[in-house]
């Protein structure tokens, strides 16, 4: 998929600035309510999804599980397909967070609607799906939005026929599918994480959509939400949505490990002079990418950074990663 700031409408840089016990780096921000269509209105697509939670409850199950399913991975890769463009992840974390793949047994998923009205494992609004629908390789004739093969395939063609298959015209594709910058935030980062490693654990998927969900999020010193986060605050959070209980502070978050490398997507990246002055934390995206709280003056973003042991970051140093619930 390339690099998140790629597939994003908003990207600035910001200087390198050492404040607060949380370091920042010349980097990209993705969504965080900056950029994009306005929040709300009345949804195209998912509407409202049957497992979704408002900030990061996306899927389930243990931690280590996948994110999503082999059989969906390859499903969603062949749907897209059908539109020159379209990254496979983007069908892939619609399908986590609208029904966890078609894990979920809540009522919508597999007959019958949710609460708004939407049906089947993409969550689609009866018109909508009517609108769209694509009977997909070995789905039932007349498709059906409680097919896995047809809802997949229908949304290839939603998001294709609003512009997914182009970097530019994919955030807005995404939008229309819920008509909300959260919803939006939280794909965009869950497709990026599955390009880099499809084989993505679930609890590192959960503490990612939380993480996600957190975009533009002011950083407040010694904040653990919900409306500012110091750096190892959203670390925190973040990983305690996926099950993971973790230390409050940096420092005390490297020593609880377990150490990895090189870092997968969910894992926490550490900075600072040495392994016993560990000053700054944010959670690994993949492709030197993650999401922070930098310092004073920001707010929750995308960052570019080393995954070099020793490499400099700002007045830092890149200490390595450690890997929560593994």
């Amino acid at each position: 998929m390339g690099r998140i700031s790629a597939i994003a409408v908003t990207g600035v840089l910001v200087a390198t600035v050492g404040l607060g016990g949380c370091v920042a780096v010349v980097g990209g921000v993705v969504g965080g309510g900056t950029g994009g269509p306005p929040a709300g209105g009345s949804a195209t697509g998912g509407g409202s999804s049957a497992t979704a939670g408002g900030g990061g409850s996306t899927g389930g199950g243990s931690t280590a599980e996948m994110a999503v399913p082999a059989s969906w991975e390859q499903l969603d890769q062949a749907a897209a397909a059908t539109c020159p463009g379209l990254p496979w992840g983007v069908l892939a974390a619609i399908g986590r967070h609208e029904s966890d793949s078609g894990r979920s047994t809540t009522p919508g998923v597999w007959s019958g609607a949710n609460a708004a009205g939407a049906e089947g494992p993409m969550q689609f609004e009866p018109a909508t799906f009517v609108a769209y629908a694509v009977t997909g390789p070995g789905g039932v004739v007349p498709p059906s939005p409680y097919d896995p093969v047809d809802a997949v395939y229908t949304a290839a063609a939603l998001l294709c026929a609003n512009g997914g298959g182009t970097p530019a015209g994919l955030y807005g594709a995404v939008w229309d599918y819920d008509h909300s910058t959260t919803y939006v935030d939280e794909v965009l980062v869950m497709a990026f994480a599955l390009g880099a490693d499809p084989q993505l654990g679930s609890g590192a998927a959960t503490a990612l959509a939380f993480a996600a969900s957190r975009l533009g999020v002011p950083y407040l010193w010694g904040g653990t939400g919900p409306g500012g986060y110091d750096c190892s605050g959203l670390v925190q959070a973040a990983w305690r949505a996926a099950g993971v209980t973790l230390p409050r502070v940096a420092q005390d978050q490297y020593d609880a490990g377990p150490p990895t490398t090189p870092p997968a997507p969910g894992d926490l990246l550490f900075f600072g002079q040495s392994v016993t002055a560990v000053v700054h934390v944010g959670i690994y995206l993949g492709d030197g990418e993650m999401i922070d709280a930098p310092h004073t003056g920001t707010v929750v973003r995308v960052d570019r950074v080393p995954t070099t042991r020793g490499a400099s970051y700002g007045a830092d140093r890149y200490l390595g990663a450690t890997a929560p619930g593994r």
